[in-house]
């Protein structure tokens, strides 16, 4: 059994998942800690839980999913995993702060990327794999996280509850976006719980149903 811990970080609210089983072996997510208080956060649930972090996985290269890697890096060093058409985004989020005219002053280094993800890649960790799916549209390298044995999803900003990613950034495309949402995620099971980069998590029936993007 899956355990998904949720962590809502930074300015923009994103959501970094710390997911572990039984064997206490876990995966981060997303790791978007800005502030200490977040990253402190995140490293006292690992060492109350006992967990041991194998993987620092990465749906995509954007600044507010990726401010906490080094924290990652530094105390269990971990280099985040990417695909590879984001990994030149990836390595410096202080630029990409500045390109958005956020406001965000970020002055720590980024850990260099540890491994390329490939579309219909497996991603083990104690008893359980995640697939890795590439879904390009909100960047070039955008993937989800698909874990069969639990029917659960980790969508970055690929899907949001009744929603989808936004296209216009660099790299952006919204054919290929509405592309992965039609060839990838509707192939998945209905029952699937999505986790999304924002906001709440979904049910993937419900957002074929009622998803103005699925239509």
């Amino acid at each position: 059994m899956l355990n998904i811990k949720t962590f809502q970080v930074n300015p923009l609210q994103e959501n970094c998942y710390v997911v572990s089983d039984d064997t206490h072996a876990c995966v981060i997510i997303d790791c978007g800690a800005f502030y200490d208080s977040e990253r402190q956060a995140i490293t006292e649930y690992i060492s109350y839980k006992n967990l041991t972090p194998i993987h620092l996985l990465c749906t995509h290269g954007h600044f507010d999913h990726n401010f906490g890697n080094n924290t990652i890096f530094e105390t269990y060093g971990l280099q985040p995993e990417i695909h590879s058409e984001d990994a030149s985004m990836i390595k410096d989020i202080a630029m990409q702060c500045d390109m958005m005219g956020m406001g965000i002053d970020y002055d720590r280094t980024t850990p260099p990327v540890g491994h390329l993800l490939k579309d219909n890649e497996l991603i083990t960790f104690g008893n359980h794999t995640l697939k890795v799916i590439h879904t390009p549209g909100h960047s070039k390298g955008s993937v989800i996280f698909y874990c069969e044995e639990e029917n659960v999803l980790f969508t970055g900003d690929t899907l949001f509850r009744l929603s989808v990613g936004r296209t216009d950034l660099p790299g952006g495309s919204w054919s290929e976006l509405m592309n992965s949402l039609e060839d990838k995620i509707s192939t998945l099971p209905k029952d699937t719980v999505a986790y999304p980069g924002h906001g709440p998590k979904t049910i993937l029936n419900e957002e074929f149903r009622m998803n103005p993007y699925f239509h």
